[in-house]
């Protein structure tokens, strides 16, 4: 997802997914390597032992005129080219492979996501560009993405990875501001219920 913040509590939605997710990308592609779970974090390990030209993924939506994403026809590229070129049985070749694939499909996804970030922030002259989330501990997509800031001479902010994963954090910051932004609220009664989902 793409937001424009302009101050504290004023946030517009410039552009999201149509379909999976980056981080569900990861996930799936992590799966047809037979990589464990969660799978961005071993793509990105298994990334770093390939050749991230070996193979021609595509960018969806790259050259698109909005800021949407679309993740699906990525993942799905993925799984023809495993398909029409099996993995090889030898454990040497199956490693570079492997590690090519990985390499190739991340290269692909943060192409996409630094493009985006990039004219968002161009378009809507923004002074900083933050990124965050799950899939922002990507320290391949941090460096690709702060490279980029540097080159526009806008500031690049990330936090450290292990509040990228934290949702409980992310929440916490965002009721903090709107404590201290002062606003009034309608106010919602807390009723637990135990049973919900039984």
């Amino acid at each position: 997802m793409l937001l424009s913040l302009k101050k504290l509590g004023e946030v517009k939605k410039i552009g999201e997914t149509l379909d999976d997710a980056v981080g569900e990308a990861f996930d799936k592609v992590a799966r047809l390597l037979e990589l464990p779970y969660p799978g961005g974090p071993e793509i990105e390990k298994l990334a770093k032992k390939g050749n991230e030209n070996a193979i021609d993924f595509p960018r969806p939506m790259i050259h698109h005129k909005n800021y949407d994403f679309s993740f699906s026809g990525l993942k799905t590229s993925v799984l023809y080219y495993i398909r029409d070129n099996p993995p090889p049985k030898r454990a040497g070749e199956l490693l570079s492979y492997r590690a090519d694939l990985a390499a190739s499909f991340q290269k692909a996804a943060v192409d996409v996501l630094v493009k985006k970030a990039t004219r968002a922030a161009e378009e809507f002259k923004a002074k900083s560009i933050v990124l965050v989330g799950g899939v922002s501990a990507n320290k391949y997509l941090q460096k690709r993405l702060s490279k980029a800031a540097k080159e526009m001479k806008v500031k690049f902010f990330s936090p450290p990875s292990e509040f990228n994963t934290d949702n409980a954090a992310m929440i916490a910051a965002a009721a903090y501001i709107r404590h201290i932004s002062k606003k009034k609220r309608k106010k919602y009664p807390l009723k637990a219920d135990g049973n919900i989902g039984f």
